[in-house]
């Protein structure tokens, strides 16, 4: 694997940060500096500029939109909009459910869908978990009744990420209650304006409206959204799981946060001396950095795999461990850093008002990352059950 870039790819490094520094929205930065919650045309914005340019799915393939990029250009390509705090685009749609029909829907699926998924004209959410059915995936209880040509679908979903937004949504429905767990499962495509979706708001601990439950009561979905073979949904699961876990680790957005604490703790100051020269504080940077060094070289080996043909292996499993791990723990060190004046939370003072929260900028937003962040070793497969994963498929226990 190599490790040096080549001339071709600087120049290309190049022209992703010119091209960053010339189109970036800069309402889009402003709302980002200020700290204020997004909206979904925040994030459309960026994505409709990235699909302008024809680099909104750089994973894909080109004769579906694709890039053509190399691994290592798919590399620079997150490396730079991650130093550049470019927000995330939403995953759903184009990291998770558009690989999905790609490679298992139909001919009229692709041709309806995948355009409007790079466009951003569709908005996805995701529907796999419920109330008794999270890291247990499989024991889902959501029932799809075939009736003639449509199923009718009843059920609840739980924790579904921007539902209050979204257009569409994919999910898990048991369509064989007989059958053994895995089996019975089928992937549907759900048009969330349907009659019988109901949307309701769950307020996280940060005081967030970023997910939801949803309630799904005799809902009708032609049997032509479904994707794949009737029963055989838990291929198309496993598929999307594995894509979603690699995606979690956020190495490069991650990298970008350490240089953030780093950048903090030298202004900050513990007694007569800045807080990165505290020997406790400098102890939990280094052994971060070096963690997180050795995820970085564990994702280029995935990367070397696709290159070769490899799909998301265990090591999905395992960038997701220690990449949620790692993205805890610079959020603690930012709590620790803002010190009191993380305590209290701030979100706002209202409309129109322009006074702001005491004590320095990145100390506003501390405490709700901070209980953001605790999600991100539960959703995409509890870490617990990725070890068990790894358990089975790298040791053979």
């Amino acid at each position: 694997m190599e490790l040096q870039f080549s001339a071709e790819d600087l120049a290309f490094q190049q022209e992703v940060r010119t091209f960053i520094a010339e189109n970036y929205p800069q309402d889009l930065r402003g709302k980002q500096d200020e700290g204020d919650e997004l909206s979904k045309e925040d994030f459309l914005s960026w994505h409709r500029v990235l699909h302008k340019k024809g680099w909104v799915a750089p994973a894909w393939p080109v004769e579906y939109g694709g890039t053509g990029w190399t691994p290592t250009q798919r590399f620079i390509w997150s490396e730079e909009t991650a130093r550049a705090d470019c927000i995330r685009l939403m995953p759903f749609g184009l990291s998770m459910v558009g690989p999905v029909i790609y490679t298992f829907g139909t001919p009229a699926q692709k041709a309806h869908f995948l355009p409007r998924i790079l466009s951003g004209e569709d908005w996805w959410c995701q529907g796999y978990s419920e109330p008794g059915s999270g890291s247990d995936l499989a024991s889902l209880r959501t029932t799809a009744v075939r009736d003639g040509d449509h199923y009718v679908v009843n059920g609840q979903k739980t924790w579904t990420t921007m539902a209050q937004h979204a257009d569409w949504g994919f999910f898990l429905v048991r369509t064989d209650k007989d059958a053994k767990q895995q089996e019975g499962i089928s992937f549907l495509l759900i048009d969330m304006t349907s009659p019988g979706v109901t949307v309701r708001p769950i307020i996280t601990l940060g005081g967030e409206h970023e997910v939801n439950e949803v309630w799904l009561e005799d809902v009708r979905v032609p049997v032509d959204q479904r994707v794949y073979e009737e029963n055989k949904g838990w291929t198309c699961a496993k598929f999307l799981l594995a894509h979603e876990r690699t995606g979690i680790a956020g190495v490069a957005a991650s990298k970008r946060g350490v240089e953030k604490i780093k950048s903090i703790a030298t202004a900050e100051m513990d007694g007569d001396r800045p807080l990165l020269q505290n020997p406790f504080f400098k102890r939990k940077v280094a052994e971060l950095e070096m963690d997180l060094t050795a995820l970085e070289f564990t994702e280029l080996r995935s990367l070397a795999g696709e290159a070769a043909g490899r799909g998301p292996g265990p090591e999905s499993s395992l960038l997701k461990i220690k990449g949620s791990e790692i993205q805890q723990r610079i959020t603690e060190l930012a709590l620790e850093a803002a010190g009191h004046y993380g305590a209290p939370y701030f979100r706002s003072f209202g409309e129109g008002d322009n006074a702001h929260a005491i004590g320095p900028d990145f100390a506003h937003r501390a405490a709700p990352t901070y209980y953001n962040a605790r999600k991100t070793t539960i959703y995409g497969g509890s870490n617990e059950i990725q070890r068990n994963i790894i358990a089975k498929m790298v040791l053979g226990l």
